[in-house]
């Protein structure tokens, strides 16, 4: 049994697979006949301050000592520590707590 598609015209047997009609991905670069609006008539978006998150909680004492041994090549990296983070990241995740 043949494989059907479905477009725009209803159900249509599957096309092969070949070169692709470049006809069809150029934009359309006709002018239309409603004319184009320029970006300055165009509304602005207003953001509602409830929902700025504000600044992120960072440490940057803690962050530059991290950066500082990084470099010095004395960061002690422990894959099981950091296992069980991604892991319980994970979880509060899906607990939504």
């Amino acid at each position: 049994m043949p494989f059907i598609e479905y477009g725009p015209k209803g159900l249509q047997p599957a096309r092969a697979v070949g070169a692709v009609d470049v006809r069809a991905a150029r934009p359309d670069t006709r002018p239309s006949a409603r004319g184009t609006v320029p970006a300055s008539a165009a509304p602005a978006v207003e953001r509602s301050a409830a929902l700025d998150a504000g600044a992120a909680p960072v440490d940057a004492d803690r962050v530059s000592e991290i950066r500082k041994a990084i470099d010095k090549g004395n960061y002690p990296v422990i894959p099981m520590r950091a296992a069980d983070a991604m892991i319980a990241a994970g979880l509060l995740l899906r607990s939504g707590k």
